[in-house]
C-alpha cells in the first residue's frame, strides 16, 4: 500500500486525529469514502458511454451535411444571383 508499513499509518492516524479532533474525523472519512465512490462511479460510466454513442459512419457524413447547407443560406449572395446582376 505506497510502500506505507503499519507504523507509517498508525503515525498518519494520530497526526490526522490530532489535526482534526475525533468529532469531525468520522464525517471527513465519510466523505472521503464518498468522494471516491463517486469518482469511480464516474469512470465506469465515462467507460461505458463512448461504446454506446459511437454514430455509424454515415451519420457522421450526413450530420455535416446541414452545416454546409447552413452556411450557404447565409451568404449574401448565390452564384446564380451574382451572375444575373
Amino acid at each position: 500500500m505506497f510502500g506505507l508499513g503499519p507504523p507509517e499509518i498508525v503515525l498518519i492516524a494520530v497526526a490526522a486525529l490530532l489535526v482534526f479532533g475525533p468529532k469531525r474525523l468520522p464525517e471527513l472519512a465519510k466523505g472521503l469514502g464518498k468522494g471516491i465512490r463517486d469518482f469511480k462511479k464516474a469512470l465506469e460510466d465515462r467507460e461505458e458511454e463512448p461504446k454506446q454513442s459511437l454514430p455509424p459512419s454515415s451519420q457522421t457524413q450526413s450530420a455535416a451535411a446541414p452545416t454546409n447547407a447552413v452556411a450557404r443560406e447565409k451568404s449574401p449572395l448565390t452564384t446564380e444571383q451574382a451572375h444575373s446582376s
